[in-house]
């Protein structure tokens, strides 16, 4: 008898343990405007490098035709994340009572160039000149008065044409239809191939204003809080990659296999970002930051005197700094 109930001791302990239910896949749905875009860089690297995966979740990745677009369909709860946000149509959006926060800034400061005809030297040339900016209330705008500022240059000293798309105005730039105009990457480095001055960058003259942010759907991140964490965290660890130059090599060659541009471009892009550190680092909102984009568009009349930076954050998650 007592060999019977050991040999059955023996046979249990031999049998294979029911497997454990494996931990469920939380899908996050992703919006950006451009495939292609540097701006994703930090994104793109945690998925190559698994960070994602590692934190149980993926990624479905969706493009829109513009930032607005992006927005709209976040605040409809079309997407959970945008990861790459200008700052402005998000801050819109919410004074409008969209459901949206700001749980990240990404770019930390606004990444333009002003590029000028070729004769055209210094910032003070372009009095009586045209620019061609994105929008009389767009946040280029402020972007280019306070680099025109320091120069002795007011409203009024210069003309102003419109064109929402960087592309477009590199267009009329080349076309000769005006005399300057504020570009981001590529196009910045297209004109300063093709032989147009660089006036200078508003980094330079904005240090302190942040240009993109990560805004959440609000309705998403309450119910899924826990992996928004893990996005998050994820996506910081993206951007500590691309810091480390010791991957200057991968981090290019990602970027080329993506856009399919050669590595002129893709490093000049690497450059211009790691360079100055626009990428933010430690995944934290800066009131004070904010607080400068804020007041930009309370100056063009977008938002109210009242509408404070406790309107923008996502408590809980939203790291603060001061």
């Amino acid at each position: 008898m007592r060999q019977s109930a050991l040999l059955g001791l023996i046979v249990a302990l031999a049998a294979p343990w029911p497997a454990l239910p494996a931990a469920a896949i939380d899908v996050v749905s992703v919006g950006s405007v451009d495939a292609t875009s540097a701006n994703l860089w930090p994104l793109r690297i945690a998925q190559k490098n698994g960070y994602f995966d590692a934190a149980n979740l993926k990624i479905d990745l969706v493009f829109s035709q513009s930032n607005a677009a992006v927005i709209q369909q976040l605040a409809a709860g079309s997407y959970a994340v945008a990861p790459s946000a200008g700052m402005v149509d998000p801050l819109r959006a919410i004074d409008k009572g969209a459901p949206v926060a700001l749980v990240r800034i990404v770019i930390q400061a606004p990444p333009y160039a002003l590029l000028a005809k070729p004769e055209i030297k210094r910032i003070e040339d372009l009095k009586g000149k045209t620019i061609i900016i994105g929008g009389p209330k767009d946040i280029t705008r402020i972007f280019t008065e306070r680099m025109l500022e320091p120069h002795g240059l007011k409203s009024g000293d210069y003309d102003y044409l419109f064109a929402g798309a960087t592309s477009a105005r590199f267009s009329a730039l080349k076309s000769g239809a005006v005399d300057a105009a504020l570009l981001t990457m590529p196009f910045n480095f297209f004109a300063a191939d093709a032989g147009f001055t660089n006036l200078g960058f508003t980094f330079d003259v904005l240090p302190d204003m942040p240009f993109a942010g990560m805004a959440v759907n609000r309705e998403w991140a309450a119910a899924n809080t826990d992996a928004l964490k893990r996005f998050l965290d994820a996506y910081t660890k993206g951007v500590a990659w691309f810091d480390d130059p010791g991957n200057h090599d991968d981090v290019v060659k990602l970027q080329m296999d993506i856009s399919h541009v050669g590595r002129d471009e893709v490093e000049k892009a690497y450059a211009f970002l790691h360079d100055k550190s626009l990428f933010e680092p430690t995944g934290k909102v800066s009131r004070r930051k904010v607080d400068s984009v804020i007041d930009a568009l309370r100056g063009l009349g977008d938002l109210p005197a009242g509408f404070t930076v406790d309107r923008v954050l996502l408590p809980g998650v939203t790291q603060i700094a001061d």
